[in-house]
């Protein structure tokens, strides 16, 4: 920030200490991938989409060897990387009878309605038409171990990944929302309001109200046309809860969201803020760094920035 001028950042930003903010914008290529934290481990890559599949059907392979169930807990949409798990377990005539998989998060109308399937913008018709059923059906995993959030069960799903996972997920694959939101856990949500980090870190999965960044940052995304209409964009959205993170045996987090594939990225900033900023629920995916985790940061999240004058939108 330059010191010929200076300001507080708007008010509704949930982080705002500017010598934190100072500090994470002029961090070096070294400093971003150290950690205190020995368990938190950071890596730079050129992309991470064939890293997830890659991890995913490691697993897959391994409940199907092996014989044991493996309880995932996956991000939604991302429609070209099921589509590659999918082919990959058709191919290699992989059995998922062992596979247990939970939708992350999920839309939510204004009364706190969770969208059905059949919503083309929702997570669950995402996942449930480029993963689950394209997978072969002699290959596919019983249809009582694919779970998405509904109002049957939304009351329920921490419960249930309890459940199947015998205390926890093996595995919660995630990446920061421009608000810093791991799922749609949101800074300032009321919904998930906690006196502690400990406290926070307690609450389970639930229906939020949508931070206005994340509405924003959705407007961008292909579900939503990209085109910065932010009215269509639920207000409110399904997610599970810090304690499904803190609860999972392995935690994977990826960095590497650009808008339409240019250079620019509402991510890049807040890469750092969550990697190396302080844990609090005022960024929500700084949790992380509490917990054995891995990193993948992609060469463009882990840019250099700096004002570009000549640079428009």
């Amino acid at each position: 920030m330059s010191n010929e001028f200076q300001f507080s950042p708007a008010a509704w930003i949930p982080f705002r200490d500017q010598k934190v903010l100072e500090r994470l914008r002029h961090l070096s290529r070294e400093e971003l991938v150290k950690h205190p934290n020995p368990d938190f481990k950071i890596n730079i890559v050129l992309g991470t989409e064939a890293l997830f599949v890659g991890d995913m059907i490691t697993r897959m392979i391994a409940s199907d060897r092996e014989n044991k169930r493996c309880v995932m807990i996956i991000p939604n949409p991302w429609p070209s990387a099921y589509q590659q798990v999918a082919l990959l377990v058709n191919r290699f005539r992989i059995n998922c009878r062992n596979v247990h998989i939970f939708a992350m998060d999920e839309w939510a109308d204004d009364q706190g309605n969770i969208a059905p399937l059949t919503y083309k913008s929702g997570f669950g018709y995402s996942f449930m038409k480029y993963l689950v059923s394209a997978i072969d059906p002699e290959l596919r995993m019983p249809m009582s171990q694919v779970h998405y959030a509904c109002n049957e069960i939304k009351d329920r799903y921490t419960d249930l990944i309890i459940e199947a996972g015998n205390g926890g997920a093996d595995v919660c694959y995630s990446g920061p929302g421009w608000a810093g939101h791991i799922g749609f856990v949101d800074p300032n949500t009321p919904e998930f309001a906690a006196d502690s980090l400990e406290e926070f870190c307690d609450l389970g999965a639930r229906i939020v109200t949508l931070h206005p960044l994340t509405i924003a940052q959705n407007s961008l995304h292909g579900t939503f046309g990209q085109s910065g209409d932010i009215a269509n964009v639920p207000p409110r959205a399904f997610t599970i809860g810090p304690k499904d993170v803190k609860l999972a045996r392995n935690r994977i987090e990826m960095h590497a969201i650009t808008t339409g594939g240019a250079y620019s990225s509402w991510q890049r900033m807040m890469s750092r803020l969550v990697l190396h900023g302080p844990v609090t629920p005022l960024v929500p995916s700084s949790i992380l760094q509490q917990w054995p985790t891995t990193v993948y940061v992609s060469e463009a999240i882990a840019a250099p920035f700096e004002c570009l004058e000549t640079v428009g939108y």
